[in-house]
């Protein structure tokens, strides 16, 4: 969906904060809560099986965009969380306003039913130039607007597989499963030539992409 969360490219927001808070993979909480909230979402995903971790972040999208914007990152994921606790009826409204003492806002009900992969065709190769399918996409998907439409090389295979997100975002378990590539785009191609001489590299599911005919891309 097209809406608050894909921020790529926007201006008027100033600078990214960035600090590294570890040498280790996995982020650092921050506050001692945190953990919680995070542990909180696997036991639905994993332990209780109710829902996906591409569902959760669906339910993110879905928060209210006043909302979003007065929350933390682990708050918005507890929201998600107790949303989808909701309507998969592991617990309802009323008992978890009654545990809180007060009103629990969820994020907004889904307006989309999500959509298929595209399969049956060949996989795209090392060196492939290909063209990032220029499509509104009303429900959840992983494809950031700021390379609809744009042409790139792709750098890299994944030999793992994952359900396609536009599917099991939307809860839908016969999802196809499909590597993921990394593909290089020019800066200026995505936000004009006032913008650095640099690269970018984005991860994008197979469906998100078309080959172009044309001459292949030999890397040294």
């Amino acid at each position: 969906m097209d809406g608050f969360h894909d921020l790529g490219g926007f201006q008027g927001f100033g600078k990214v904060p960035h600090r590294i808070n570890s040498l280790s993979y996995k982020q650092v909480f921050k506050q001692d809560w945190e953990h919680l909230a995070y542990s909180l979402m696997f036991i639905g995903v994993d332990h209780l099986n109710k829902f996906s971790v591409d569902e959760i972040r669906h339910a993110v999208e879905r928060i209210d965009v006043r909302q979003h914007v007065g929350t933390e990152y682990y708050e918005r994921y507890v929201i998600a969380t107790a949303t989808l606790l909701v309507e998969t009826g592991v617990i309802t409204q009323a008992e978890l306003d009654e545990a809180l003492g007060s009103h629990f806002k969820l994020a907004n009900p889904a307006h989309a039913q999500g959509r298929a992969a595209i399969i049956g065709r060949a996989p795209f190769e090392v060196g492939d130039r290909v063209i990032v399918r220029d499509e509104y996409v009303a429900g959840h998907v992983r494809m950031p607007a700021y390379v609809r439409g744009k042409q790139g090389v792709v750098l890299h295979r994944t030999t793992e597989q994952w359900p396609f997100p536009d599917a099991i975002g939307h809860g839908d378990q016969s999802a196809a499963h499909q590597p993921t590539y990394h593909v290089e785009f020019r800066v200026r191609d995505l936000w004009g030539d006032a913008a650095d001489d640099g690269l970018v590299v984005v991860d994008l599911f197979e469906s998100y992409l078309d080959r172009v005919e044309s001459p292949r891309v030999v890397r040294a």
